[in-house]
């Protein structure tokens, strides 16, 4: 069913008041906006499935919103987080509470990352046509075709989502997930502060006052992309604020030798704003400058030492049946090995019990891996003497 109707949207969320749970999925357009465009929203539960489109003249979206915040509903999704991106630019909220049918798989024993087409395969038993997956969604009329494709994504999670839980009900492991989820619903993750925007340009061993001018006109950037729904690199890319930091042009003569600076920008409102900014860095006093951030010195034996900390995560997420990037990545490997950071998410919640733990027993020389019968296994502190 396509709901393109205000009144037919408040019949179908109605009918889905006091359900236990129920799956959603998105369909959305970013290539060109800065935000996000809200193509096609997926629901369902039972025997009710519905594509709701967003799009549609003077639909009012409320009754979908509300249906969201109800926190007697579960709603649940595949690979969550741009959807729930969608649903905060669109909404200015996020929908709680929620279950990721993929952070669940990793945890159930189905491998890294699963894709939802794995899952309908290995779970619901269906080969999923994804034939429209790279489609304008935001072209109308949408196709018979387009719609059977858009419900599917949440049809079939139903079944998926029923089985996982069972699983994870028998394994004792549904509060791993729900650790997980507490991140998905924290609305900081998708209301980034213009002023930290710098933190994600790389610039090679910056000084201070080069990150002053790099956080001031990177948050420049950031406002106007959102103002004009442009791209970030539509507005200037990254490398062209890399120089500017660097070299700190004084007037529209210096920013015009800027690579990367299109057009005239350099003689228009653009340029203007960002000699501004420039300035405004420069200004400021210096303890406002931002804090070069510390470089984690070399430790000896370091490499050595992370691919005994990988082996062992290896070792621990087989025999626990739990996919090892949701447990520790390598660059928290890394700095579990060079620093004393406690505050790492391997060292926190379940992730320690499962190998955090053990990591911090490895690096501090009271456990060890060894070989037995072409097989490695771990050497607990009484046969380590």
């Amino acid at each position: 069913m396509l709901i393109t109707d205000s009144r037919d949207l408040a019949a179908f969320c109605k009918r889905l008041e006091g359900a236990p749970y129920v799956a959603v999925d998105t369909e959305f357009l970013r290539e060109k906006t800065y935000w996000p465009k809200l193509c096609l929203v997926q629901v369902a539960y039972d025997d009710e499935a519905a594509a709701i489109d967003p799009l549609a003249k003077d639909i009012d979206l409320d009754p979908l919103f509300n249906l969201m915040d109800d926190e007697s509903v579960l709603k649940v999704f595949h690979s969550a987080s741009q959807d729930m991106e969608v649903f905060f630019s669109v909404a200015g909220r996020v929908p709680e509470p929620v279950f990721d049918t993929q952070v669940a798989a990793m945890v159930a024993g189905y491998g890294e990352q699963v894709g939802y087409a794995t899952l309908a395969a290995q779970i619901a038993g269906v080969t999923l046509d994804k034939s429209s997956q790279i489609t304008d969604w935001s072209i109308r009329p949408l196709s018979d075709r387009q719609i059977a494709y858009a419900l599917g994504d949440v049809t079939h999670l139903c079944t998926i989502y029923e089985e996982l839980d069972e699983r994870l009900e028998e394994s004792g492991r549904i509060s791993w997930v729900s650790e997980e989820m507490a991140a998905l619903t924290d609305t900081s993750s998708y209301n980034a502060d213009p002023n930290l925007a710098y933190r994600r340009v790389r610039i090679r061993r910056p000084s201070r006052k080069v990150l002053a001018i790099l956080r001031e006109i990177v948050a420049w950037r950031e406002e106007t992309a959102q103002r004009r729904n442009l791209p970030r690199n539509w507005v200037i890319r990254d490398d062209a604020l890399v120089e500017i930091a660097t070299h700190a042009p004084k007037n529209v003569a210096d920013l015009s030798r800027v690579r990367g600076l299109r057009g005239n920008a350099a003689k228009g409102r653009d340029g203007e704003a960002l000699l501004k900014a420039v300035q405004r860095a420069l200004d400021m006093p210096q303890s406002e400058w931002p804090e070069i951030p510390p470089r984690r010195p070399p430790i000896r034996g370091h490499e050595a030492l992370v691919a005994l900390l990988q082996t062992l995560l290896r070792l621990r997420c087989e025999d626990n049946d739990v996919a090892t990037k949701l447990v520790a990545t390598r660059e928290e490997l890394d700095r579990i090995a060079t620093t004393d950071d406690s505050d790492l998410r391997p060292l926190q919640g379940w992730r320690y019990e499962l190998f955090g733990k053990d990591a911090l027993e490895m690096k501090a020389g009271r456990l060890g891996l060894t070989g037995d019968r072409g097989q490695v296994r771990v050497l607990r502190p009484d046969e380590l003497d």
